[in-house]
């Protein structure tokens, strides 16, 4: 009982840090279109994160020398609040410092094109918030990182993955699992991006929290007292839950967009990302789950505890998702 309640305490303690949807990075696109080399004139694109109806405090912040001018009135997405400005000034030749970033919980993807359309991606982090542009800086692979954080800190996500690893204990089964739930939602993220299927965000963060409640009853049941499909074919019902995923996934690239000359590789890159935060969270919470494991062997704890405790802590954080982003739908 002890080991259950520390799980449940656990997982109610995170419910702070999982409230609400994950963060999404920002975007900032600086597009040279200087037609003469005597009067340079550059575009910007500012696509800032909305979580909760409410704007993330970052904005960008240039040459003070330089007077941005509007183009047009702001415009709202789903998710971010998107601004245009005209710069009548070299900004390749300065730097743009996001304001508020190092106190917030996200990142800034730039990309700067130069005037033959030649792009550099790069990620401006809360411990780095200004990017020289005016120096040789090599480009990051940023769809790759965003896809990583996105896995990463997405908790409903990690929650579904860990809920695998403890609901499935043969290796080839587990393998098969995983691997199902990751070509489900790569089909259905790239499905989204070229606009095959367009599902509306909220109801499908909502059936994605649904999803780990379902888990977690799974998991809390004995094996002989599960339904036929998921102690039969795992991967059947991990595959069809990746379908919802996926699409969850692709809300993080919906607002900021990919590059239409690269769609492919920055697609690519976002999904290889995503991959890699799946194994780092399985590898992780298998090495913890050992080190937990060598701590308790000589107490009077069992697996069932374990899987016990991580079912109700699931299930108390799921249902709270479930039921919180259904009410945003009303």
């Amino acid at each position: 009982m002890a080991l259950r309640t520390l799980w449940t305490l656990f997982f109610v303690g995170c419910s702070a840090l999982a409230a609400a949807d994950e963060v999404r990075p920002a975007y900032l696109q600086i597009t040279d279109t200087t037609s003469t080399a005597e009067s340079p004139l550059y575009e910007v694109l500012w696509k800032q994160p909305v979580v909760e109806n409410r704007r993330l405090p970052i904005e960008p912040v240039f040459d003070p020398n330089c007077d941005l001018q509007p183009l047009g009135p702001p415009s709202v997405t789903a998710n971010a609040l998107v601004q245009r400005w005209q710069a009548p000034c070299p900004l390749n030749a300065s730097s743009v410092t996001i304001k508020g970033l190092s106190t917030s919980l996200t990142d800034v993807m730039v990309r700067v094109i130069d005037d033959r359309g030649d792009y550099d991606n790069f990620i401006l982090r809360p411990a780095d918030p200004t990017l020289n542009l005016a120096a040789d800086a090599v480009p990051s692979v940023s769809y790759l990182v965003i896809g990583i954080e996105h896995l990463v800190l997405g908790l409903d996500h990690v929650l579904f993955v860990i809920g695998l690893v403890l609901f499935i204990r043969a290796p080839w089964m587990l393998l098969k699992t995983i691997t199902a739930f990751t070509i489900a939602h790569s089909i259905t993220l790239a499905l989204s991006i070229f606009n095959v299927v367009s599902l509306p965000q909220a109801p499908v963060e909502a059936v994605i929290a649904l999803s780990i409640v379902f888990l977690a009853r799974e998991l809390a049941q004995e094996e002989q007292r599960r339904s036929v499909l998921t102690r039969a074919q795992p991967w059947l019902m991990a595959f069809a839950f990746g379908l919802l995923h996926g699409l969850g996934f692709a809300g993080a690239l919906s607002d900021i967009g990919l590059p239409e000359d690269a769609i492919g590789m920055s697609l690519l890159l976002f999904n290889l990302g995503i991959e890699i935060g799946q194994l780092l969270i399985i590898a992780l919470f298998l090495i913890v789950a050992r080190v937990w494991h060598l701590i308790t062997k000589h107490l009077n704890y069992t697996e069932a505890h374990l899987y016990k405790g991580a079912a109700f802590g699931m299930g108390i954080l799921a249902s709270y998702w479930t039921i919180d982003r259904t009410l945003v739908l009303l």
